[in-house]
């Protein structure tokens, strides 16, 4: 028996934690008779405990490189071990460089490539470890490669955009709060000490204005303190299971804020959803994993509910057609495809490219 590292949610709770199962269909049905709805089932390596702390954040353009280059060299027919010592070597990334210098040596002692990289999930997400272990175990190492150096690429780009985006509103709005506070610690107090001299009843607004202004110089490093509390304890109340979901849907009912962040999670559902499918990912698993890779609890947990739907032998377009976040396009591009695939090419991985 194997055993099975998992982590899903029991109550409304997250949970993980191991269990020993022959497989990982086995460890499922057995964490589902336990009452635990499980999102991530993994099989334990030998060295769990130091695997995970190899490793470190890399940026999607030292990725996609990274990627795109692995593709070109195993198209050219390198063998694998040594593709791996090249980008263990020539990698912009500190973190790329030592992961895949460990990983090359692993499979030079005979593991597999999806079970080398699955073991640092730090620096290799699920979806490039499943999409591996799809084209090492269907011969199409050098398809699989391509489609996911180009959905990096994407990824990366759609990125950039939405940052590019925040720039120009989050930069007026700082230098507007900068203004404002130079001219209530600075400028107001000078108006304030000759409206005094003149000795005249002022209007309402202006004694509002300077009184604001003169608890802001007695108050300031108190205001920037609670102002300080305030973002740290919506960050570890977002780090909670409801605080995430609270959160994740207010921000969807933000004017503009909303729009963006559903624009970007539908783009992410499709591309991510189609690279997997195209490179012979079953529909379930699919599903999981781009879940996990939402960005957003409101859009992880209506992809959740389309994969019980499949599992239960309902459509995939049923779900996203009753949730506020995909728009009737992509219920209705989604419907039409379903309908016009084999049931049988749902729920197996392809075994050539298509």
């Amino acid at each position: 028996m194997a055993l099975y590292a998992y982590r899903g949610r029991s109550g409304g709770a997250v949970v993980s934690g191991e269990i020993e199962a022959n497989d990982r269909p086995t460890a499922v049905t057995q964490l589902r008779a336990r009452g635990v709805v499980a999102t991530s089932v993994q099989e334990r390596t030998a060295k769990p405990v130091g695997i995970k702390k190899i490793g470190g954040k890399v940026k999607d353009r030292d990725m996609a490189i990274y990627t795109r280059q692995f593709s070109t060299m195993v198209d050219a027919g390198l063998p694998i071990a040594q593709c791996l010592s090249i980008l263990s070597e020539q990698s912009d990334s500190k973190a790329l460089r030592d992961v895949t210098g460990k990983i090359a040596r692993e499979v030079e002692g005979g593991s597999t490539l999806a079970e080398s990289f699955r073991k640092y999930p730090k620096v290799f997400n699920d979806l490039f470890t499943n999409m591996l272990q799809v084209g090492e175990s269907g011969g199409v190492l050098d398809v699989v490669l391509q489609r996911l150096s180009g959905y990096i690429e994407k990824a990366a780009k759609l990125k950039s955009k939405v940052k590019g985006a925040m720039v120009y509103p989050v930069t007026i709005i700082s230098v507007a709060v900068l203004v404002i506070v130079f001219m209530m610690i600075f400028v107001i107090p000078t108006f304030a000490k000759m409206f005094q001299g003149l000795g005249a009843d002022l209007p309402l607004p202006t004694k509002i204005v300077m009184f604001l202004s003169e608890f802001t110089q007695r108050y300031i490093l108190v205001m920037v303190g609670v102002g300080a509390g305030v973002i740290y304890g919506i960050k570890r109340y977002y780090n909670t299971d409801q605080g995430s979901n609270i959160i994740d849907a207010f921000l969807l009912k933000v004017p503009v804020v909303g729009m963006l962040i559903r624009k970007v999670a539908v783009a992410r559902f499709t591309r991510t959803l189609g690279t997997l499918i195209s490179s012979g990912v079953p529909i379930l698993e699919g599903l999981l994993i781009t879940a996990r890779s939402a960005g957003n609890r409101v859009v992880e947990r209506t992809v959740m509910q389309a994969r019980t739907a499949v599992t239960s032998g309902r459509t995939l377009s049923e779900p996203l057609k009753g949730s506020t976040v995909f728009p009737p396009m992509v219920v209705h591009t989604t419907s039409t495809t379903t309908r016009s695939t084999p049931r049988s090419r749902r729920s197996r991985p392809c075994s050539s490219p298509s």
